[in-house]
């Protein structure tokens, strides 16, 4: 079994995003009024660059069970509003004190701290409101499940609560048990719930969900190695974001733990053990094979 070529994945990136964007643009279009400031900040961070890799995984989990792309997308959205939200306030100055985020000034420094921290609340917001939207599925209780898996997911057993460790870890030596846990709510937390949510939606039990979440927490991992490394090594251009800032804020990484080329090799087997996840599909989830080789490929 072989996947598609990257020349596949990246027209798959481009499409999904394509289709991120344009809900993004419709949710977030300008009311004329005092409010519109808000609205262009929220469009400022949330369409275009990035990797989009959070709903392409909804995507492409969905696609194990043919649930209908329209749904996956909205709900690979809300994943995407969470990220960016929390994009938005890690580069404050309370936070990282970012001035670049995807390749253009970051929205503080675009529109205001006030701006920011209003537009991360109001994308925060906005996931809960397109998933409880009867158009992103007509089974109230799986809408109520897709809610409550991204609130876990985005809160402090999820997102905000390795962001919490990780500022809390400055100057701190960590162990490879403790960056890894670090990782997993920080980082991983949202991409479990990306492949998650397409079980979800597919009325899957909860047993029947292990091997793909274990597929989400392989990848999560290797993403995060990915990103020490470019962090460590990679082209700010490429990356379109500041690198050497873990270095210069004294944060242990997998990088600073392993060596580079020993993350390299844990990244590569975090790939492997990921894709064996997936031995018992065929082509339709070729997708999810690709995103996997690619978290260890990529430059940015």
């Amino acid at each position: 079994m072989t996947e598609r070529p990257n020349a596949d994945l990246f027209a798959e990136s481009r499409r999904v995003g394509e289709a991120v964007d344009c809900l993004f643009a419709k949710v977030l279009a300008d009311h004329g009024d005092g409010r519109d400031t808000l609205f262009q900040a929220m469009r400022h961070a949330a369409i275009g660059g990035g990797k989009r890799l959070r709903p392409l995984l909804t995507v492409a989990a969905s696609r194990l069970f043919a649930i209908d792309e329209e749904r996956s997308v909205r709900v690979g959205t809300a994943v995407e509003a969470i990220h960016v939200y929390s994009l938005i306030h890690d580069d404050l100055p309370c936070m990282d004190d970012d001035d670049l985020r995807r390749g253009k000034p970051t929205v503080h420094k675009a529109f205001g701290e006030a701006a920011a921290v209003l537009a991360g609340d109001s994308l925060h917001a906005l996931a809960f409101e397109i998933l409880s939207d009867p158009e992103t599925h007509e089974d109230p209780f799986v809408r109520s499940e897709l809610v409550l898996e991204l609130a876990r997911a985005s809160g402090t057993h999820g997102m905000a609560g390795g962001q919490m460790m990780d500022l809390t870890a400055e100057g701190q030596e960590l162990d490879l048990s403790a960056i890894t846990r670090l990782q997993q709510l920080k980082t991983g937390a949202l991409i479990e719930y990306a492949v998650e949510a397409g079980t979800i939606m597919a009325r899957l039990p909860h047993d029947a969900r292990t091997r793909y979440r274990g597929y989400a927490r392989n990848i999560g991992l290797a993403f995060q190695i990915a990103d020490d490394l470019i962090d460590h090594g990679g082209d700010e251009a490429a990356a379109g974001k500041r690198v050497g800032k873990d270095a210069d804020m004294g944060k242990a990484t997998f990088v600073s733990l392993l060596g580079e080329d020993r993350a390299r090799q844990q990244a590569g087997m975090l790939v492997e053990q990921a894709i064996e996840h997936l031995h018992d599909h065929g082509e339709e989830a070729d997708l999810l094979r690709a995103i996997a080789r690619y978290a260890v490929e990529r430059d940015r």
